[in-house]
């Protein structure tokens, strides 16, 4: 009977703990617009990595949410499925800048941020 409590137990933990660690969409927005700001002002390559890091997590994590303005839309909607294709856009984008930085090609990494903005843009004029 013990062992049986504590394995529900842990169960219950392992839930409530795979349940926090999934952020809802307007979180994972705010996290990538926190990193994002970051990673345009630091001039220390490790601080631009971590920050493209966080912003990827976000990103995927992003393309499990639903926009309030898509929340009637089926997940394989035509409108889903550009959400999400915008979100690998700008994971592709994060890559390739992820890559500069790990070279230590500091300046060309934040260039290819800057475009980061155009797609937000783009994604946010379509799912805001």
């Amino acid at each position: 009977m013990q062992n049986k409590l504590k394995a529900l137990v842990a169960l219950a933990l392992l839930a409530a703990s795979s349940l926090a660690a999934a952020a809802d969409l307007a979180d994972d927005m705010d996290t990538i617009a926190a990193n994002y700001k970051t990673a345009l002002g630091t001039d220390s390559t490790d601080t631009l990595k971590q920050s493209l890091q966080n912003m990827r997590a976000a990103a995927l994590d992003a393309k499990r949410g639903t926009p309030p303005k898509l929340e009637d839309k089926a997940a394989d909607s035509p409108e889903m499925k550009d959400f999400r294709h915008g979100l690998d856009q700008l994971i592709g984008q994060i890559d390739q800048s992820l890559a500069l930085a790990n070279q230590g090609k500091l300046a060309e990494a934040k260039q290819v941020a800057q475009g980061f903005k155009q797609t937000r843009d783009a994604n946010h004029k379509k799912f805001r």
